[in-house]
């Protein structure tokens, strides 16, 4: 998949206090490829994304999550698009009319609920924005990373929102399949729990305007511009952990 893309890559696999082995599913590749980050409790999705994108070093930073649902080998066509096409961000949507995808009824009930509430929140122009696989370019990782605060399911949405907050509107939404997986539900505790965590991002962004402390004290008083004329690095790509 990356190997046919013709680039440099590097893969950085955070096990977040899993249980299920899957911290050792990557042994085949070479410690050269892989670099290892495990932690004994589980902190939360949002934690261990913040964790590998903290380490990565290339000019694409991507994630995709280890559950199976969603085949490793959509990377490789992500990156020909982000070569292509330049966007500052590409993300996975199971809305998309090309997207194959195996859900429950509830999934589905829940997941057109979410998008309702986070239009109308935020005004965020994307159909689906907690499919575990996206790719950014390494300018958007560098603004957001330090603002990010996200520990648990609600990452993904931080993300773009802070994206488009700070002027990286340049987001693709691409087709997704996603296989149905034996015992893979979603619980009405997390349901609950990426409820709260999105009106907390919302309390944050646009009652107590957190965020916007949080940039201007980071760039020493003066607001970051974000992008100018979505103009991108010349450099030839560099690993980016998957």
């Amino acid at each position: 998949m990356l190997k046919a893309s013709k680039v440099s890559f590097e893969i950085i696999a955070v096990s977040d206090g899993s249980t299920d082995g899957s911290q050792f599913t990557l042994d085949e590749f070479p410690e050269s490829v892989v670099r290892r980050v495990s932690y004994a409790t589980n902190i939360g999705k949002g934690h261990a994304l913040r964790t590998g994108l903290a380490l990565a070093r290339g000019r694409y930073l991507g994630f995709i999550d280890s559950d199976g649902d969603i085949s490793p080998e959509f990377l490789g066509s992500f990156v020909s698009i982000m070569r292509a096409e330049e966007p500052d961000i590409i993300i996975g949507s199971k809305r998309h009319p090309d997207s194959s995808v195996h859900w429950t009824p509830l999934r589905r009930l829940y997941s057109w609920g979410h998008q309702f509430l986070i239009h109308h929140l935020f005004g965020l122009d994307v159909k689906d924005t907690q499919v575990g696989i996206k790719l950014m370019d390494r300018r958007v990782v560098a603004d957001m990373l330090p603002l990010l605060q996200e520990s648990r399911f609600a990452l993904d949405l931080e993300l773009l929102v802070l994206a488009r907050h700070l002027g990286y509107t340049r987001i693709l939404e691409v087709p997704v399949r996603i296989e149905e997986r034996s015992g893979s539900t979603v619980s009405l505790k997390r349901a609950w729990r990426l409820l709260t965590d999105t009106l907390g991002l919302f309390v944050r962004l646009s009652v107590r305007h957190e965020y916007d402390d949080a940039i201007t004290s980071i760039s020493g008083g003066a607001a970051i511009e974000g992008p100018v004329g979505n103009t991108r690095p010349v450099a030839a790509p560099n690993p980016m952990p998957a």
